[in-house]
């Protein structure tokens, strides 16, 4: 049985962190669209070529050259019995896009979890994270804080605090994810494909949710 997985919320609603431990306890990757944008700028791939002519005239990378990198992504052994899609899709047309992808890969299709925090608990959240730029490890200075303050537990370099998890970042992220993004909790709620977690409380708690409602999906 394949797993194909987005997990839905607001910015630091907690996506990438529950996404990594899914991963690990599935032994399936996380697909990040940016760290695939990455790695094809660097090897030169075609897709590369053409996202790397776009960011560097400032432009939003379209929606067809990152769908033809998910699909590479995809492609790839690991990707076998399924995915985790972390940061997208992000839009009802990319939505669509990968849903169409995955039937004409002859995937199972995706279930989706909605991850929901109070807008007030967000705010505080996002001006404690911390990640390493080195491998995304993402932290938290209360919540999950790294084993020696400022430093990666697993390469030891120096954290950072990301520039749109900055105080005069983040109002403009809530408004621009309402506009955008939280559009995809009604055309996956259309489908029949969406299950909602409280997203509040110990990570392993979140986790077990999760879990728990994509097993609900399952014989749903």
């Amino acid at each position: 049985m394949q797993r194909n997985l987005i997990l839905l919320g607001a910015p630091g609603a907690g996506k990438g962190t529950q996404a990594q431990r899914l991963a690990a306890r599935w032994g399936i990757p996380q697909i990040s669209t940016g760290d695939m944008l990455r790695e094809a700028r660097r090897q030169g791939t075609e897709l590369g070529k053409k996202a790397q002519a776009y960011m560097d005239g400032g432009q939003l990378v379209p929606d067809e050259v990152v769908i033809g990198l998910v699909e590479e992504r995809l492609g790839r052994p690991d990707a076998k019995d399924g995915a985790i899609f972390d940061g997208f899709p992000r839009t009802t047309p990319q939505a669509e896009a990968l849903d169409g992808l995955l039937a004409r890969m002859g995937r199972d299709p995706v279930k989706v979890v909605a991850i929901e925090v109070p807008e007030a608990e967000l705010t505080l959240r996002l001006g404690g994270r911390r990640s390493c730029p080195k491998d995304n490890a993402p932290y938290h200075v209360t919540f999950n804080p790294p084993k020696v303050s400022g430093k990666c537990d697993r390469c030891g370099g120096e954290l950072i605090l990301r520039p749109d998890d900055r105080p005069e970042a983040i109002k403009t992220r809530f408004v621009e994810y309402q506009a955008k993004t939280a559009p995809l909790t009604d055309y996956y709620g259309r489908r029949g494909t969406l299950r909602t977690v409280d997203g509040t409380g110990e990570l392993e708690s979140i986790l077990e949710r999760i879990t728990v409602a994509l097993e609900g999906a399952a014989h749903g």
